[in-house]
């Protein structure tokens, strides 16, 4: 049977995921205690979210290689609604007047439409033949999963109610997203020029308390908050801050180091650049000395 993915152009590491993907673990037998909210996408409608919000729950003791991290996070992504706000152009014949007669022009508007992105893992996941779990969280980097399954539980424990919009995401997903993003193969969140499946390292963060999408928002930006303030102790950051906010990232990666990084040593280079400048007049004055009959004073 033919590769879809490959047919399509993509890169064969990921049309080849789904082979590299193992069947999920059975439970153990101690399972009982770990209680997730496993209902299908379809059972919940997308802004059908609780006032009181219980946080998930899992034992304490979760071995890093143990699916009950996969299972958490995958709880946490079905939780969340799939919404977002979407710029669209719009076409609309006016009357304007010009040079003193009443013309019709065709102008363009942009407006804000509710988006609901919910169908977009489960038809990336189909397309590469996954369980959209597997998809989701499966292809997420293992350290990077041991570090957001550690922030979100903190969160939890702080009266946070965080979710997860967006995990892994391949060279068609990534295609079919909105708004400001990377090309296709480069995105941090599994581009197949960042290594692809099993090395996603990126997701998105909202809250899920609130029952309108206003509130929700604002939650979010609790969350987000709490995140800049708490996340270098998970070792987890947002690298974009307002520009994409709910975009996480372990703060050792490449993705995060590019942009806060930048802004860090882009913000020393005028002070170094002022420090060797007054040096250098500090020697030249020290060479020749001026008379106190020059009128002209020089300050740095």
């Amino acid at each position: 049977m033919a590769d879809p993915a490959h047919e399509a152009g993509e890169p064969k590491p990921v049309a080849e995921m789904a082979a590299a993907v193992a069947s999920p673990q059975p439970q153990p037998a101690a399972a009982p205690a770990l209680q997730l909210a496993m209902a299908s996408p379809s059972d919940r409608l997308p802004n059908d979210v609780p006032n009181a919000v219980n946080p998930v729950d899992t034992p304490d003791a979760c071995p890093a290689e143990d699916a009950c991290i996969d299972r958490y996070l995958w709880a946490i992504y079905q939780r969340t609604p799939k919404e977002d706000s979407i710029k669209v152009e719009e076409q609309r014949k006016v009357t304007v007047k010009k040079r003193g007669k009443t013309v019709t022009v065709t102008k363009s508007f942009t407006k804000l439409v509710d988006e609901d992105f919910g169908w977009k893992d489960p038809k990336a996941a189909e397309r590469v033949g996954m369980p959209i779990m597997d998809y989701v969280v499966g292809g997420m980097d293992g350290s990077f999963k041991l570090k957001l399954f550690h922030l979100l539980r903190a969160a939890e424990a702080a009266g946070l109610a965080p979710g997860i919009t967006s995990a892994f995401r391949d060279d068609y997903r990534q295609s079919i997203a909105s708004g400001l993003k990377a090309a296709s193969d480069r995105s941090y969140h599994g581009g197949s020029s960042r290594g692809g499946y099993g090395h996603g390292l990126a997701a998105d963060l909202v809250s899920i308390k609130g029952e309108t999408r206003d509130q929700r928002y604002a939650s979010s930006e609790a969350l987000w908050k709490w995140i800049d303030v708490h996340g270098e102790e998970f070792g987890i950051g947002r690298p974009y801050l307002d520009r994409d906010p709910p975009h996480v990232a372990p703060i050792d990666g490449k993705e995060y180091a590019s942009h806060r990084g930048a802004k860090t040593q882009h913000a020393e280079q005028p002070v170094k650049k002022h420090s060797q400048v007054a040096a250098r007049e500090v020697h030249n004055a020290a060479k020749h000395p001026r008379t106190a009959r020059s009128s002209k004073v020089r300050t740095i």
